[in-house]
């Protein structure tokens, strides 16, 4: 009876364990995922708003739009910061997070800056904003070994 009873005790903890391990690893993918269609927005956005910088400041209705991509990134970075990362990439996540800030900043600067729809051209010589946000997209990538 007793060796049952330890037998049942083991298989209850073992059992127990591995439920927090697939937890774990659950958290690890959905992180992973996360940031994954994090770094294909950010991706888009460096890809797309340097030409649309350019433009807004001649052309109203582009820096309207601008505006709008800006103020669409700044939501996106805020969102992602509040992402709860797995503890296997903690610091993976941090890097991004001081990334964000930096970037907000440079969103920032560049809100600050429009006016009447126009952007001040000098602005736009500021790139430090998509050179930070690249970097974000390769700090992902590693994140994203941590799902494969």
């Amino acid at each position: 009876m007793k060796k049952i009873t330890i037998v049942l005790l083991m298989f209850v903890v073992v059992t127990l364990s591995g439920c927090s391990f697939l937890d774990g690893v659950t958290n690890t993918l959905n992180y992973a995922d996360k940031a994954t269609d994090y770094a294909n927005e950010v991706n888009t956005f460096v890809n797309e708003v340097p030409s649309l910088a350019e433009q807004a400041t001649t052309d109203e209705q582009a820096a309207q739009e601008l505006e709008k991509r800006l103020e669409d990134m700044k939501k996106d970075i805020e969102e992602f910061n509040e992402v709860e990362e797995p503890s296997v990439g903690a610091d993976l996540h941090q890097q991004v997070v001081d990334r964000n800030e930096q970037a907000l900043q440079g969103i920032d600067t560049y809100l600050n800056n429009m006016e009447n729809g126009k952007l001040d051209p000098s602005v736009i010589e500021n790139t430090e904003i998509f050179q930070t946000l690249s970097e974000i997209t390769n700090t992902i990538d590693q994140i994203k070994q941590l799902g494969e």
